[in-house]
């Protein structure tokens, strides 16, 4: 299947080859929901996406566990490493880093706005220093860069059937709900490395503390208070699901499926979490793999109607366009690769 999506996408050089490779063994690895989904897109569009992840993934890694133990100083000249190496990667078209290499060529492929990745890696190296949100709006400001930029940077991959900066505001919402989804989940393991991203005032609204939170995963015991602060969070997170779903229909046809199984895999991590009584402090909350197989089966029949819908008849041209790669040659010149722990 690697090799498949790699011919597909015309990628013919054996470096920039290898860093999607890369980048796919990452998305496979560490982001299994997201990965399934990206097994809906079009063929030719799932190494884009894979790259896309891979950097993220990548930097994350940095600031949480590729340098566990480390103090912030070096976790930030890491940072400060690979984010050179994203600067001149963007402007050169390659890379010594697998990651950087595979979306420097997707960037350009796809004409996605260098401003983002630079949104991104600003949200990084606050993860360093900033360790709580007071408000809900301080959170959203982190998560533009952390999340929202995401959804952006997916949306000329995903392809639009009209201008696609209307159905921005809809994928940047998007990222934010899966981000959303993702603190109430894993709100234990980041405890551990000192780091809280639910409101400090959503959670002083039920009487929940630092203190309160790290006796709850000493003790796996989960107080009243806390279950009541861990539900408004997930009615949070549910309100921004429903105000980013309209956006689907706003994709090509052939990339809908694949968003709205993320988006239903994601929402059953929400479900399973309220299903288990909120434990996430000491144990993650997750989505059966029966369930699973049922929302990615589900997305195959949606996947292969729309697909069917769009194939040009004869005499006619396709109902819908995708928002069009830039042109380019199949590889970009003069890459490096590197290696990658």
């Amino acid at each position: 299947m690697t090799e498949r999506e790699l011919d597909a996408a015309k990628i013919t050089d054996p470096q920039l080859r290898a860093a999607y490779r890369h980048c796919r063994a990452l998305n496979a690895r560490h982001g299994r929901t997201y990965f399934l989904a990206t097994r809906l897109l079009p063929v030719e569009r799932r190494s884009a996406v894979h790259a896309l992840y891979g950097f993220a993934r990548w930097a994350d890694d940095i600031v949480d566990s590729l340098h566990s133990g480390a103090g912030a100083d070096v976790r930030a000249r890491a940072l400060t490493r690979l984010q050179t190496e994203l600067a001149e990667g963007l402007r050169q078209g390659s890379s010594r880093e697998p990651v950087v290499h595979a979306l420097a060529d997707t960037a350009r492929r796809y004409a996605i706005d260098p401003a983002h990745f630079q949104d991104f890696m600003a949200a990084m190296r606050s993860d360093l220093v900033v360790t709580s949100y007071p408000t809900y709006a301080d959170l959203r400001a982190y998560m533009h860069g952390s999340a929202a930029v995401i959804g952006l940077e997916m949306l000329p991959v995903l392809g639009t059937v009209g201008p696609c900066e209307e159905a921005a505001p809809y994928a940047a919402s998007l990222g934010v709900a899966f981000q959303l989804t993702n603190f109430l989940r894993d709100v234990g393991e980041d405890l551990d490395r000192g780091r809280i991203y639910l409101p400090a005032d959503l959670l002083a609204a039920h009487g929940v503390d630092r203190a309160l939170l790290g006796w709850s995963r000493a003790t796996r015991r989960t107080d009243r208070r806390i279950t009541a602060a861990l539900r408004e969070f997930e009615t949070l997170t549910r309100n921004v699901y429903r105000a980013a779903m309209p956006g689907v229909e706003l994709l090509d046809p052939v990339s809908r499926p694949c968003i709205r199984t993320a988006a239903v895999l994601y929402g059953g991590i929400l479900d399973a979490i309220a299903r288990e009584g909120y434990t996430v402090l000491y144990r993650r909350g997750v989505v059966q793999r029966r369930r699973r197989a049922v929302v990615a089966a589900d997305g195959l029949v949606r996947v292969t109607a729309a697909r069917f819908r769009a194939r040009p008849r004869p005499g006619h041209g396709p109902h819908h366009r995708a928002l069009p790669a830039t042109a380019l040659p199949p590889t970009a010149p003069d890459h490096r690769a590197g290696e990658v722990a």
